[in-house]
């Protein structure tokens, strides 16, 4: 099990002044399916829309064993764990 973190911010180009768009959801999932492993622990950071977060959040249920949260103003926040140890 590896351990990923995932800045959203980079699927859309936030760096470069770039804004989520719904139409290019697809685009983003394919690019998190390939960042990430099945069975991996994410983390899940990066200035990104809440509805980002969320689609991001369900594609990943079923695929990874824990997902988290972090920035800094919360610090890391669990999502979910089914992790059995």
């Amino acid at each position: 099990m590896s351990k990923t973190t995932v800045d959203l911010s980079v699927l859309y180009g936030k760096e470069n002044g770039g804004t989520a768009k719904l139409s290019d959801l697809s685009q983003y999932l394919e690019r998190v399916a390939k960042m990430v492993k099945a069975g991996d622990e994410v983390t899940l950071t990066g200035a990104a829309p809440v509805w980002l977060y969320l689609v991001i959040s369900h594609a990943l249920h079923g695929k990874v064993v824990r997902l988290s949260y972090d920035s800094p103003v919360t610090g890391e926040i669990e999502i979910f764990n089914h992790n059995p140890f």
